[in-house]
């Protein structure tokens, strides 16, 4: 077996591990910290690939910023996890169910699986030669170019989700005080400062 062998088998359990202890966990703190171990080890799994572009992504974006985030919602949130879990029997069917399909998915993907020597010498995209083109200005000129208006489309689906996210989140509290510019800017010192005459020992 050689390094590289080794290490993809490495990375490759590793990431299998951590992705089953996300959903097994308890502790909603221990899966978003599962969760970043997963991110690692695949971005390991694509250097190996050479997809260094990707892996500083994978590591930068979703490790960085999005795991994180998740960790600190779930730590600065009071989330009532055991009235969460109240209505699980009640779905609990309909989850088995999509679980049982996605169970024959992969069995019938893993059994099927072959690999084909012809494909793998002449793949769909050639990869030029790192001394024409490096990986990053390669998997630019692919997407924008030949997969340009799915990139397009999968950013417009984004913003349409976070647009959705941030109003369906949006609260409006009565009784909370608000910064008022217009008022703060047209004080003067009589409505700024008041001057009082404390008496000795005693409070205002």
């Amino acid at each position: 077996m050689t390094v590289t062998a080794a290490f993809f088998y490495l990375f490759a359990t590793i990431t299998v591990a951590s992705g089953f202890m996300v959903i097994a966990s308890r502790n909603p703190v221990q899966s978003v910290l599962f969760l970043i171990l997963a991110f690692v080890n695949a971005a390991g799994l694509f250097l190996l690939m050479g997809a260094e572009f990707l892996a500083m992504i994978l590591v930068i974006v979703y490790v960085g910023a999005v795991a994180v985030l998740f960790l600190f919602v779930v730590m600065m949130l009071d989330v009532d996890f055991a009235a969460l879990r109240q209505g699980f029997l009640q779905y609990l069917p309909v989850g088995g169910l999509i679980g049982v399909i996605f169970l024959l998915e992969l069995v019938l993907v893993v059994g099927a699986y072959a690999v084909d020597p012809a494909l793998v010498r002449s793949p769909g995209v050639p990869i030029p030669a790192p001394d024409v083109m490096t990986n990053t200005e390669a998997l630019g000129q692919v997407l924008y170019t030949r997969y340009f208006y799915f990139f397009q489309a999968a950013g417009l689906i984004l913003l349409v989700a976070m647009i959705g996210a941030i109003v369906l989140t949006l609260r409006e509290r009565v009784g909370v005080r608000r910064q008022n510019i217009t008022m703060q800017n047209n004080r003067t010192q009589d409505t700024a400062v008041e001057v009082r005459k404390v008496p000795f020992r005693q409070g205002i």
